[in-house]
């Protein structure tokens, strides 16, 4: 029933307005409560503690709601390798806030690697075909939020985005609008969220780490010392000065190590039992199992490389057993020489 539904939340937005007008000058319009993410993000993010606390420090300040009026209420850059949690953060906010992991507008820059792909985001200029219309990637309703939630933006992959196209975005972090060439159009980013995520500097990075991990670096015990030179060349290889200077903060998730292992596993396990509950069933792992499946885990990839090992590895030995066995609730998997079977669990 979507109509009652909008019905529903319109009316909410109208009873958030009236509180806030009518209370205490410090009530805050937002309804999201920044425990509730940042409980949601520590649950599923692991091995980037800095950017949860610059996340929290974020969060609590957009409930406060003691930004500068023009300008977006956040902007952050999340720099980092693959796989680390840079895109999954940013659909981790949007679910506790919104409801949805969806509830985000994204923007696959890898898409508008040439200069004339600029039109995409700001629309057609004058007396080109589509000026009048005004068709742009952003969604409206995503990019704006409401009253009590704020929209959320992200641009993923920033740095393979043509340079033109990441100037047309100066103005948005500036001043939280973007004007349309054609002049009849505007959106307003004031209460939005973006984020933008980079690999840009990664490879450097990475080739940094592994020259210790060899040679007479690794006989003399050496560690590799901060790389924020590797990162700075980086950016100011990819991006305008102008650019990086509206960026209210830059974070750099750090590469998932086999500390985290185990971690990245029971996430992994604890989103197929979430899919599993809809069939009425859950699965545990047996220890040695989770063992080979952490042994084969390679970093370079990040917590995909969990992902794809329980596709390839254990997901179709697990339809097998559902297919099998519908009366089956509870089912357990583990090694038989080299081979994963699923089979029911008895405690």
């Amino acid at each position: 029933m979507p109509f009652i539904n909008e019905r529903l939340e319109a009316n909410r937005e109208t009873l958030a307005r009236n509180r806030a007008d009518s209370g205490p000058v410090r009530v805050s319009r937002f309804r999201f409560e920044p425990d509730a993410v940042m409980a949601s993000l520590r649950a599923n993010i692991v091995g980037q503690q800095h950017a949860l606390e610059a996340m929290e420090s974020m969060l609590v300040r957009v409930k406060a709601d003691i930004g500068e009026e023009n300008r977006p209420l956040a902007v952050h850059l999340f720099l980092g390798p693959t796989g680390v949690g840079k895109t999954e953060t940013v659909r981790l906010i949007a679910e506790a806030i919104h409801g949805s992991r969806d509830a985000l507008c994204r923007i696959d820059m890898n898409t508008l690697a040439q200069e004339h792909y600029a039109a995409a985001l700001t629309g057609a200029p004058p007396g080109y075909v589509g000026s009048k219309e005004g068709h742009s990637l952003f969604d409206l309703e995503k990019v704006q939020g409401s009253f009590s939630k704020p929209g959320i933006v992200l641009f993923d992959e920033l740095e393979k985005a043509s340079k033109e196209v990441t100037r047309t975005l100066l103005n948005v972090l500036d001043t939280g609008r973007l004007v349309f060439p054609s002049g009849n159009r505007e959106i307003d980013f004031r209460n939005t969220l973006i984020f933008m995520t980079s690999n840009a500097g990664a490879l450097e990075a990475e080739a940094h780490h592994h020259r210790y991990q060899r040679g007479w670096r690794r006989w003399l015990g050496l560690e590799p010392g901060p790389q924020e030179n590797l990162r700075d060349r980086a950016l100011r290889r990819h991006f305008d000065p102008e650019f990086l200077n509206r960026i209210d903060q830059i974070l750099t998730f750090n590469p998932l190590t086999d500390q985290w292992l185990y971690a990245l596993l029971e996430i992994e396990l604890a989103g197929l039992n979430k899919r599993l509950a809809r069939k009425q069933a859950s699965l545990d792992l047996s220890v040695e199992l989770r063992s080979v499946l952490c042994r084969d885990y390679d970093s370079r990839y990040g917590a995909r490389e969990m992902l794809r090992a329980f596709r390839q590895k254990l997901e179709p030995a697990l339809a097998r057993a559902l297919l099998a066995h519908p009366e089956h609730s509870s089912f357990l998997a583990e090694l038989k020489g080299q081979e994963i079977v699923v089979r029911q669990y008895v405690e």
